[in-house]
């Protein structure tokens, strides 16, 4: 039996107790204050226990609650400096380990689902887990071909449990609005939960990984493991070492950090413009920094873990982005508000100010108007700040606007691989990706694109006429 999903009444009244707890501690926070304790040292406290209870059933439970955990946790730069000190440490440990399932339960599965002499397969097989997430466990162990392995197994009655944790805290996602100023919680939950059934489905994603493995294969900068064995419950890859990015963030040197923000801003465009793909869990945990990249040994590459959630986009990311990007770069109010209106960001039945648009874009997308920018904790509070706060004409206008089903996933892994981008402080050069992969983004692609398409138009008659000619020459 697994311990994750227990009972679900047990699941459900720790998740239950939660509100209660932050309601308890506000009443302990008043009375230190009657006390004569100073409301900034109170305050503190009281943040700090919040955030250590909060998480610490959050990662207990896994399923749903330590999903919804890791989500939250790359949006931890937006947080007041005062506020994310005492969050900092309880949301990184979501980033990267959980509390382990049995080692008879997962003996159990993997006996299920590759047969009782599983352990045939295998060179060696590590009991420990080298890793534990929000709906299975990655075991190290050395496949019978002698090829280093991760073994995922996924936890038993996962998917009841996901369901039931997201259900719950989406009941009073209103008290935990807090923790990331100027963010919906309650979408955020609802998208997760549309993503339960891909999660669970251990084929799709071994699909995903194996489509970014061969497009990747011999790319110097990224790196992404092989599928091995898929299995229902069990996916095996072939096994990467390296830094996590966790570690890189807490205390990685400046150039780790410049060189694994630049390796994640490439990744998050190139990928959907190579496979059709876009990776959609961008949280440290799933990131390695690996020696030997372009520059030799002494250079990083970018491994990339856990294709469980993805969207498929199979024109790269949508043109309209790359478009509404230069126009808005170009101050061209009155064509970025036809393309918002067009594409369903403006309701038709609302009317606003093009002009307002724009300087509400502007400062957002700040890092593609420069050739390198740096993302910085700073930046991120102060776009937090200016959306979230209800006295500024940004959160006005924000909340006039509408986000597309179709552009949900891309807003939020765009948002949170900025936030990890925030957390390294790293210096990027993204203008240089945007302008490689992101079709619209310079003048004429559109162009070049009806170029390329004539060209492939006239390489295939000719192919087809050189045919032809052979087959005639062969008969004759």
């Amino acid at each position: 039996m697994s311990d994750l999903p227990r009972k679900a009444v047990t699941r459900t009244a720790k998740l239950a107790a939660l509100p209660l707890g932050f309601a308890g501690r506000a009443t302990w926070g008043l009375g230190k204050r009657i006390v004569g304790e100073s409301a900034e040292i109170v305050g503190q406290q009281l943040q700090q226990r919040t955030a250590e209870q909060l998480f610490k059933v959050l990662g207990e439970l896994k399923g749903g609650a330590m999903k919804f955990g890791q989500a939250l946790s790359v949006f931890e730069s937006a947080l007041p400096e005062e506020v994310a000190g005492p969050y900092r440490a309880a949301l990184t440990k979501l980033q990267e380990a959980a509390p382990p399932m049995p080692t008879r339960t997962v003996h159990s599965v993997l006996a299920e689902r590759l047969g009782e002499d599983w352990l045939d397969l295998f060179l060696e097989f590590d009991d420990k887990p080298a890793a534990a997430a929000s709906i299975g466990q990655v075991h190290r162990a050395v496949w019978h071909d002698g090829r280093e392995v991760a073994v995922k197994v996924q936890y038993p009655g996962a998917g009841e449990a996901l369901l039931s944790d997201l259900n719950q805290l989406s009941r009073f996602a209103r008290l935990l609005g807090p923790l990331v100023p100027g963010m919906d919680i309650k979408p955020l939950i609802t998208e997760l939960k549309d993503r339960v059934s891909e999660e669970l489905d251990y084929d799709l994603e071994a699909q995903a990984q194996q489509a970014h493995a061969q497009e990747f294969a011999d790319d110097p900068d990224i790196v992404v493991p092989d599928v091995v064995h898929q299995c229902e419950q069990v996916l095996i890859t072939e096994w990467i070492d390296g830094i996590p990015m966790s570690e890189i963030i807490t205390s990685g040197t400046a150039e780790q950090r410049d060189r694994a923000g630049q390796l994640l801003a490439h990744f998050l465009f190139s990928g959907p413009a190579r496979t059709g793909l876009l990776h959609a869990d961008p949280h440290p945990g799933n990131f390695r920094l690996l020696p030997g990249g372009p520059q030799g040994e002494d250079d990083w590459c970018l491994g990339v873990l856990d294709f469980g959630t993805v969207d498929r986009l199979p024109g790269g990311l949508p043109e309209p982005i790359g478009e509404a990007l230069r126009m808005t770069l170009d101050g061209e109010a009155e064509a970025v508000y036809e393309m918002l209106c067009a594409e369903g960001f403006v309701k038709e039945s609302i009317e606003l100010d093009p002009d307002a648009v724009l300087d509400y874009l502007l400062p957002i997308i700040e890092p593609a108007r420069v050739d390198a920018f740096t993302f910085t904790r700073g930046w991120m509070r102060s776009q937090a700040a200016r959306i979230g706060d209800p006295r500024s004409p940004a959160y006005q206008l924000a909340k006039q606007l509408n986000l597309p089903p179709s552009y949900l996933l891309i807003h939020r892994v765009t948002l949170s691989t900025i936030g990890v981008l925030c957390q390294l402080g790293a210096t990027v050069r993204l203008r240089d990706e945007l302008e490689e992969w992101l079709v619209g983004f310079l003048p004429g692609d559109e162009a070049d694109e009806d170029e390329a398409d004539e060209r492939d138009e006239e390489a295939a008659a000719e192919g087809e006429a050189m045919y032809e000619v052979e087959e005639t020459a062969a008969e004759a």
